[in-house]
């Protein structure tokens, strides 16, 4: 049986993806596809960790921790894990590019990405001069962005593991 979604259902760049030698090692490899499955898994940690601790912490939790130290702390630990994640998922869906385009979940998954470190760039904009006033009072505006990231970045992980089953 051939791999992959039946001809003309799934995009051709998916299809191509599927084919090319990244898409066929993961497959037919018997330690790439478990290696980047852990690389993944890592970086979710790292990324997810690193921003819960933020977020909370700019939420108000643990005031004893200054705010702009901690981002100065965990904001290469996020990014080094939003890079792991980035390339050990690219190879995974290389193993599978051709069904997996199409699947809405996946689709979410990576729009909440995208929404994620959107709303991660405009927060460093915005309040990267400013967090040391955190200590003091947070603001409002502020405080709100942080909870869209906890959720976002939530939705995004329940997402990706929602693929395996649907």
């Amino acid at each position: 049986m051939e791999h992959g979604a039946a001809p003309g259902l799934a995009p051709e760049w998916a299809v191509a993806l599927e084919a090319s030698g990244l898409g066929e090692a993961m497959r037919h490899s018997t330690w790439l596809y478990p290696t980047a499955n852990l690389l993944h898994l890592l970086g979710l940690v790292l990324l997810v960790g690193s921003m819960v601790a933020l977020d909370l912490r700019l939420l108000g939790v643990a005031a004893a921790v200054p705010a702009a130290a901690l981002s100065r702390f965990l904001t290469p630990v996020a990014a080094g894990g939003l890079v792991l994640l980035l390339g050990s998922g690219f190879a995974m869906f290389a193993a599978d590019a051709g069904p997996l385009a199409g699947n809405r979940l996946l689709q979410a998954k990576w729009a909440l990405i995208a929404l994620g470190i959107a709303n991660a760039l405009l927060f460093r904009w915005l309040w990267r001069e400013r967090l040391a006033g955190w200590d003091d009072a947070a603001p409002v505006a502020g405080r709100a962005q942080a909870a869209l990231s906890l959720a976002i970045w939530f939705a995004a992980a329940t997402a990706g593991r929602l693929i395996a089953y649907y």
